[in-house]
């Protein structure tokens, strides 16, 4: 029992847990996306090809709403790539507060140091570095980091061979960085609109991935039993991800 304990306070650093209202702004913590959040830019449209109109035209209208995901929650198999550690170890550079990319072959590098074999429908987490890197920061530079919009990030390539890979792995994704992928974009589209209009995939964000960063590490196992509880909220944008990863 006492193993018990310490594994579940473990998993339960995947993310930190907050209380929402209905007005709480999901960007500013750990979160998943749900599907009324980015539509397709230039066709302005959503999931299903549900439009602005189709949300705004009637008051009563839940369409896309996250609530759906709750009637189950997220419950699956989950996987870490430890891409801050495994390019720390190979001197690879990264700048989490610029635009730059992660890029497929660089997260298949991880997965091979890592041993870690994907299955269909996995969960990804991708440990970027960017809440390390900013729990260094001094608050000076904080405040100056929060007054550049858009914000620069480093995140996920766009590439066709991001999305091809993601498609036929991965049920959801998710990262430890505001955005997932590397932002501003660097082509005409962004993953976002893809993922979430197009896959109907939910994208985390701003996940707290160090603890179980180092747990994975002295276990030597990168895969755990994810769940996440989405909120009940009808009609909503994104939720708190309440997630637990249980070794």
């Amino acid at each position: 029992m006492t193993s018990g304990r310490s594994i579940l306070k473990v998993a339960r650093s995947v993310c930190r847990h907050l209380d929402v209202t209905d007005c709480t702004d999901p960007d500013d913590f750990c979160k998943g996306d749900g599907l009324r959040h980015f539509a397709y830019q230039s066709e302005q449209k959503f999931y299903n090809g549900i439009t602005l109109h189709d949300i705004h035209s009637n008051d009563q209208s839940t369409v896309n709403g996250v609530h759906a995901c709750a009637k189950r929650g997220i419950v699956g198999r989950g996987i870490l790539l430890d891409f801050h550690t495994w390019r720390l170890a190979n001197n690879v550079a990264y700048k989490p507060f610029e635009t730059g990319s992660i890029s497929l072959e660089q997260l298949q590098a991880v997965l091979n140091t890592q041993g870690t074999k994907v299955h269909f429908g996995d969960v990804l987490f991708i440990r970027s570095g960017y809440l390390d890197g900013y729990n260094r920061l001094p608050q000076d530079e904080i405040e100056q980091f929060a007054t550049v919009v858009p914000p620069h990030l480093s995140g996920v390539e766009q590439s066709e061979e991001v999305l091809e890979w993601i498609w036929n792995n991965f049920s959801a994704v998710a990262g430890d960085q505001p955005s997932f992928e590397c932002w501003p974009t660097r082509k005409e589209w962004a993953l976002h609109e893809v993922l979430l209009a197009g896959f109907g995939m939910p994208v985390g964000e701003l996940f707290d991935l160090e603890e179980i960063s180092n747990y994975c590490k002295t276990s030597n196992r990168w895969s755990f039993f994810l769940t996440s509880e989405v909120c009940n909220v009808p009609g909503g944008v994104a939720s708190p991800a309440n997630a637990l990863a249980i070794f």
